[in-house]
């Protein structure tokens, strides 16, 4: 049987999922998920299917069946809540005004957003680029980073993911999508990502974590000498949280050694780690930021970069040139976005909420043998599963059955590395829905246990 890479997602071939699928889901469904596997190619992570979906609200997914899951997945676009109504009524309106903008033109709403993107963005990140994914806006950061340096070569994490384009796979790090591509692209240096919880220099037996796979980015940027850029995710979305010191330790490496810092903050900016940007909880400033996904509110595809005003070097090149670069639609949906997450506070409510959850989370490890580690920073969570806390052996068949028990009971969740539980619901949550779904899970750890 081929390699089960499981680092980005569930397996969607598994076994448990088959089973699932046959105790859960009537005959129309299946009709569905069999004509969508006729028509689609068939890839990892998504055809075949897991389920078919008719509506989404807030916090809410629902099913064909008409079941409802609160959904801490959501692809992470959902910070503002599923069919936001402001959102809604700003795309309607768009519409009604101005559908699209040919190129060559600019339009007013446009301009707005990248107004309002160099406004909260930090430090001095000021000028903007927009395109309609995260995978092409690290594209342009990557091609912006060889014009401004006159370097090619970058260095960025294993595990770690910036989009499924052959650029993004280049600098990422996951096997599930660089093994056996061939060629890609070259001079993409990677080292191990800041995980303490499995550190490969085995900091949890040294008393914990001193820093030296910080410093060991500071020893590629030495030996290597031409780098243009360290690319990375200021939090992996497993989540591993670094200590701030890592960032201000590479971030005084790069200027030193003339290399960019680019922050990967697609999956979690806008407000999701307690900060509306997810580098302000390291008091860093990157050269370039990266984000996506939530910007369009949920509807639509939307990313931006934001580079510092002396990166303004490339009016003589086409560094994105996306047919819906600035998409008037799109754009209304980013501001609308926006404006609900400052005027809602949801920044300061996904920080207070994500305390209260990390305590949750320490008092269910107490419980639970288990639960190996918890971590978060704001909503974006991780319960780390694990067969033994001294080894921290991944517990991949029990995360599995752990998320199909709560699928059963209506709530919806990612795995990632295979036994990790993240845990990233709509910033819109209640305390008592939050409560609700923590219940739902150690409901199912107990019962996993149990059947050990």
């Amino acid at each position: 049987m081929e390699k089960l890479h499981r680092s980005e997602g569930d397996i969607n071939i598994s076994p448990r999922r088959r089973q699932w699928q046959e105790e859960n889901l009537d005959e129309r469904t299946r009709a569905l998920l069999a004509e969508d596997e006729r028509v689609f190619l068939r890839q990892s992570l998504s055809t075949p299917c897991l389920n078919a979906l008719r509506a989404c609200e807030g916090i809410w997914i629902e099913d064909l069946q008409g079941r409802r899951y609160m959904d801490f997945h959501g692809n992470n676009v959902h910070q503002v809540g599923f069919a936001n109504p402001a959102v809604i009524a700003a795309i309607k309106d768009q519409l009604d005004r101005l559908s699209f903008c040919t190129r060559r033109y600019t339009n007013e709403v446009a301009v707005d957003l990248a107004r309002k993107l160099a406004e909260i963005a930090p430090g001095d990140l000021g000028k903007v680029l927009l395109c309609p994914g995260g995978a092409e806006a690290i594209g342009m950061a990557l091609k912006l980073a060889r014009i401004a340096t006159g370097r090619h070569k970058t260095i960025s994490m294993w595990d770690s993911f910036h989009g499924a384009s052959l650029d993004a796979i280049s600098i990422g790090g996951e096997a599930i999508f660089r093994q056996d591509m061939g060629p890609l692209l070259p001079g993409t240096e990677h080292v191990p990502p800041p995980d303490e919880y499995h550190c490969i220099y085995q900091c949890r037996s040294r008393g914990g974590c001193d820093m030296m796979c910080a410093r060991y980015v500071e020893y590629v940027l030495e030996k290597e000498g031409d780098i243009a850029a360290v690319v990375a995710e200021p939090i992996r979305s497993t989540p591993y949280i670094p200590k701030p010191e890592y960032w201000r330790i590479i971030r005084k490496a790069c200027d030193r050694h003339g290399a960019l810092l680019i922050f990967d903050e697609i999956p979690h900016a806008l407000g999701r780690t307690g900060r509306m940007f997810t580098c302000e909880n390291f008091d860093v400033v990157p050269d370039m930021l990266v984000i996506g996904k939530g910007l369009g509110g949920g509807v639509f595809p939307l990313a931006a970069l934001i580079a510092r005003e002396g990166l303004d070097v490339a009016a003589n090149r086409a560094l994105g040139h996306y047919t819906h670069e600035k998409s008037p639609v799109a754009c209304a949906a980013g501001l609308a976005t926006i404006r609900y997450v400052e005027e809602n506070g949801l920044a300061e409510k996904a920080r207070t909420l994500g305390l209260y959850a990390l305590d949750r989370m320490a008092a269910m490890m107490g419980r639970h043998p288990l639960i190996g580690d918890v971590r978060g920073l704001g909503l974006f969570l991780g319960i780390e599963l694990v067969k033994d806390r001294k080894t921290g052996e991944r517990a991949t068949d029990e995360a599995e059955a752990v998320m199909y028990a709560a699928l059963s009971r209506g709530l919806s969740f990612k795995l990632t590395m295979g036994n990790i539980l993240t845990l990233t619901p709509a910033l819109t949550i209640t305390r008592e829905e939050l409560d609700r779904a923590l219940d739902i899970i150690e409901a199912c750890i107990t019962e996993v246990e149990k059947a050990a």
